[in-house]
């Protein structure tokens, strides 16, 4: 029997941004926020979307941006309050969604009560041990009286030293915090990839023990994913292999790119956390070059290997492009009063793609096999017990026909995009594809 996460269609918040919170979260001000009450309003469309988990980010007390984190037992000010994020985990459970939340664990914000105490009290502090690098040999560049080490030299996010066993407990409580407080049913694990292997471990037991499918997922960009989702560390990592090669192989009608990662992921594919994009990368719709593949795009995330997520606003196609001093167009305001102006056809076909992968098993984890290819055309399968569901895209301009190879005796496919039956002869299926179109079939083994 598989798991929730291994059949999660996600969506993917961005709180903050999408909610117009104040960039800034001074201390002295009392903030009686109800950002919630807009929050609240998006489980439904969730629901309606399609989608049955979502990963909601960063939450917890910060001093700006999310991840300074200033308590880790408190919601941000600027959103609402415990007793609010609370009420929302109940609605999306209600609607069948799962919550999965950021746990920052690579560093704290400079408001965090250990790295104040050090402030304060120097080598006398009991702290200066929960930071790496900390030395009273020189300043470090925001005028504190001793230095320390920083994620990637941003000297606002002093890092935690995660082999200390009284940080790792500290951690742990927090999340045992997280679970009897708010009811979350995993964590998505900021700067996995810089992350103590050993802390992972040990993290990996403790939330087994915590609730039952509890998921941890880690965000790694680089590297041999297997390193971190295995048996005994993560669930899952982001595969920003798998979106990269997406956008580039449309953009350069290259589906060799696209079938090239899968290939070389498939040991661990069907546990990764698929995207198009996230609240770090340019939106989709402004990396393509042609408007006319992003229902591709979208085709191909929900039906390749991978536990896909939807980033909110993707539904409506809305594009986003970082600057040199901004990452607010990839995490603008969006009101759900505003959906219904938003509504495109975008959306009605995402939220068929959604419920399509929901209601095949063989999305669900099942073996991927490469049927056809070319620079322009590509068409694969995902088995399920005894059937398939078969994937065909058309990336160019002009129709393209196919003759694509089933990979059972079988003598019909139903289209599940439209239900009508398409015959198989000889072992092969013959359609034609418009261009820059694609189609999903479910071909059923004859007994």
């Amino acid at each position: 029997m598989s798991t929730w996460y291994e059949n999660a269609v996600f969506y993917h918040m961005y709180p903050l941004g999408m909610t117009g919170a104040p960039k800034e979260n001074p201390l002295s001000e009392n903030n009686d926020s109800k950002r919630f009450d807009e929050l609240d309003l998006w489980v439904s469309h969730m629901q309606k979307l399609g989608c049955n988990a979502l990963y909601i980010g960063p939450l917890f007390e910060s001093s700006s941006h999310g991840y300074d984190t200033r308590d880790y037992k408190l919601v941000d000010r600027r959103l609402g309050t415990n007793t609010d994020f609370t009420h929302f985990v109940k609605l999306c459970h209600e609607a069948g969604i799962r919550v999965v939340v950021d746990g920052v664990f690579n560093h704290t914000g400079r408001e965090f009560f250990a790295f104040q105490d050090i402030q304060q009290k120097k080598w006398d502090s009991p702290y200066t041990s929960w930071y790496k690098g900390i030395s009273f040999d020189w300043q470090s560049p925001l005028g504190d009286s001793f230095g320390y080490d920083a994620w990637q030299n941003h000297f606002e996010l002093p890092c935690l030293n995660l082999q200390n066993p009284q940080v790792k407990e500290y951690l742990f409580d927090v999340i045992r915090f997280w679970i009897d407080e708010f009811d979350i049913d995993g964590i998505r694990l900021d700067c996995a990839n810089v992350l103590d292997f050993q802390f992972m471990k040990e993290l990996r037991k403790q939330t087994d023990s915590m609730k039952e499918d509890f998921w941890l997922m880690g965000e790694v960009i680089h590297g041999d994913y297997s390193r971190w989702a295995n048996t005994e560390m993560l669930y899952s990592v982001t595969n920003y292999e798998l979106h990269k090669s997406l956008y580039s192989g449309l953009n350069d009608h290259n589906f060799f790119e696209i079938a090239h990662n899968v290939r070389r992921l498939e040991a661990i594919g069907t546990k990764l956390y698929t995207f198009l994009d996230n609240h770090d990368e340019n939106r989709i719709a402004s990396k393509l070059k042609k408007e006319l593949h992003l229902p591709l795009a979208y085709l191909l995330l929900f039906t390749l290997p991978g536990i896909p997520s939807i980033y909110y606003g993707g539904e409506w196609g809305i594009k986003g492009m970082r600057t040199n001093y901004s990452d607010v167009e990839l995490r603008p305001q969006l009101a759900m009063a505003d959906s219904s102006k938003l509504h495109c056809p975008l959306t009605d076909f995402i939220t068929q793609l959604a419920h399509i992968h929901a209601n095949e098993p063989a999305f669900a984890g099942g073996r991927y096999q490469e049927l056809l290819l070319t620079n322009r055309q590509y068409a694969f399968a995902r088995h399920g017990k005894d059937d398939a569901v078969i994937t065909a895209a058309n990336s160019d301009d002009l129709s393209a026909s196919l003759m694509i190879p089933v990979p059972f005796a079988a003598s019909s496919a139903e289209n599940l995009m439209d239900g009508s039956i398409i015959p198989i002869k000889d072992g092969r299926l013959s359609i034609t594809l418009p261009g820059n179109e694609g189609v999903i079939l479910k071909v059923t083994e004859d007994k």
